[in-house]
C-alpha cells in the first residue's frame, strides 16, 4: 500500500497541484472504488487548514468526508458512520498529535516555505485513515 500512496499523493501534488484534502478524498476513493462526484471535489477546494487558516487539517477534513461517503455507499447507520468519525478523530490525535494543520505542518508555517511541505505527512496519514477504515468496514460488511 505504501507505494500506491506514495505514487498518487506526489503525483496529485506536483502535477496536478492539489490541496491535501482533495489528493487524501481521491486516493480513498480509489483505493476502496468508490466514484466521488465532481461536487465532492469542488467543496474541498478551501478545506486545507480551512482554507489556510491553519485550524483543522485537510488530512483529517478529507478523511471524515470519505468515512460519511463510504458509509452511505455501504448502506451503514448514520449514527454509527458519526461515531466512527469521532473515533476516528480520537485515534488521528492519538497518533499524530493533534488535529489542527498549524501543529502538524512540519516546522509551523514560514512565508519561503516550499511547495507541498506535508507530502510525507500525508503519505503517512492517508495510509493510517485506509487502515483505520479497513477495519471499520471489516466490521460492517460480510
Amino acid at each position: 500500500m505504501n507505494d500506491f500512496v506514495k505514487t498518487r499523493v506526489h503525483r496529485y501534488y506536483w502535477d496536478k497541484d492539489l490541496n491535501c484534502t482533495s489528493t487524501s478524498l481521491l486516493i480513498m476513493a480509489e483505493y476502496f472504488a468508490v466514484e466521488l462526484d465532481q461536487q465532492v471535489l469542488d467543496s474541498a477546494i478551501g478545506m486545507h487548514g480551512a482554507g489556510g487558516y491553519r485550524a483543522q487539517c485537510g488530512l483529517v477534513e478529507g478523511t471524515l468526508m470519505f468515512i460519511g461517503i463510504i458509509g452511505r455507499a455501504r448502506s451503514i447507520d448514520d449514527i454509527e458512520t458519526t461515531s466512527f468519525c469521532r473515533r476516528f478523530a480520537e485515534q488521528f490525535e492519538k497518533r499524530f498529535s493533534s488535529l489542527q494543520c498549524q501543529v502538524l505542518r512540519p516546522g509551523g508555517f514560514n512565508s519561503d516555505d516550499p511547495p507541498h511541505l506535508c507530502e510525507g505527512l500525508t503519505v503517512d496519514s492517508i495510509e493510517f485513515s485506509i487502515n483505520r477504515i479497513d477495519s471499520w468496514l471489516d466490521g460492517k460488511t460480510s
